[in-house]
């Protein structure tokens, strides 16, 4: 019992899952805001058109109300919520991105090529491994010399 709550505690308490309980309740309280905003202020401003609260209109279908209002109301959250979520993390990555310098990949260097039969050589190399061809030896110099790891 006493490892099972070791490892709980290690899981409970790494950084990731802190951070997304911390975005969870931030979501939710953000997701009153925009619910108060669909149901106080764009419900009724739509409502003005149908002369009533949208999320309050409604059709009977054999004695049962489908309350298709109150859907439309759920979609105009889901999608002011998904959007304000999209340029939440849009500005995120945007500000992630500023301390970062961006790399440029140096060219990519030419292969030295064997001049008898054209085939690709080590810089190192004072022979060709396809023909055997005796070659020019590179300039002595540190890059030159052998690989210890070889």
């Amino acid at each position: 019992m006493k490892k099972l709550m070791k490892e709980f505690k290690e899981f409970a308490l790494r950084g990731n899952v802190v951070d997304l309980a911390v975005g969870v309740i931030i979501g939710a309280a953000f997701q009153g805001i925009v619910k108060s905003l669909t149901d106080d202020i764009i419900s009724p401003l739509i409502g003005l058109f149908a002369k009533t609260d949208f999320s309050d209109l409604k059709v009977a279908v054999l004695g049962v109300d489908i309350r298709y209002g109150a859907f439309v109301t759920a979609v105009i959250n889901f999608v002011i919520m998904a959007f304000l979520i999209f340029l939440l993390v849009k500005g995120m990555n945007r500000l992630a991105g500023l301390g970062k310098k961006k790399e440029s990949a140096p060219p990519p260097k030419e292969k030295r090529r064997c001049p008898f039969c054209f085939g690709e050589l080590d810089d190192r190399a004072t022979r060709c491994p396809h023909c055997t061809s005796q070659l020019a030896g590179p300039e002595p110099g540190p890059e030159t010399e052998p690989d210890p790891a070889v």
